[in-house]
């Protein structure tokens, strides 16, 4: 399955040939700075992602670094120590099927909004494991 997406302004472009992992709502102090509010990602492993055009690259901490638009601002990647990384669900392309799976970090959630779906929450990072970890 090839799945692709891109920025809002078209300059930065990705395809994923690998599987994805479902999506995770990631609800700390970083994600809700860079976006607004929560981020919704999914992962894939590195090596079948292929991006074309030149992201940014913003290095949020020690060990990840957070990739997007230069041009439109849009939020595409975050990029740590793992062999995957993290696609903002949002830059996909039409509906690869994928559905939210989880929240993480929800100790760290925005006062202003409660977490009112039925899905699982992690005080702490996700317990689902990667792609790779899944494959």
């Amino acid at each position: 399955m090839t799945v692709t997406g891109g920025c809002l302004c078209g300059e930065i472009r990705y395809e994923v040939t690998g599987p994805l992992r479902p999506v995770v709502a990631c609800h700390c102090h970083q994600c809700r700075r860079t976006s607004g509010h929560y981020v919704a990602a999914t992962s894939a492993l590195k090596r079948d992602v292929t991006i074309t055009g030149a992201p940014r690259w913003f290095a949020s901490s020690d060990t990840a670094r957070r990739g997007f638009c230069g041009t439109c601002g849009s939020n595409l990647f975050w990029d740590g120590p793992s062999n995957e990384m993290a696609i903002f669900a949002g830059t996909l392309d039409g509906d690869p099927g994928l559905r939210l799976e989880t929240h993480i970090f929800c100790a760290d959630k925005g006062a202003y909004y409660e977490i009112t779906d039925d899905l699982p929450q992690s005080e702490g990072d996700h317990p689902l494991p990667w792609v790779g970890d899944r494959l």
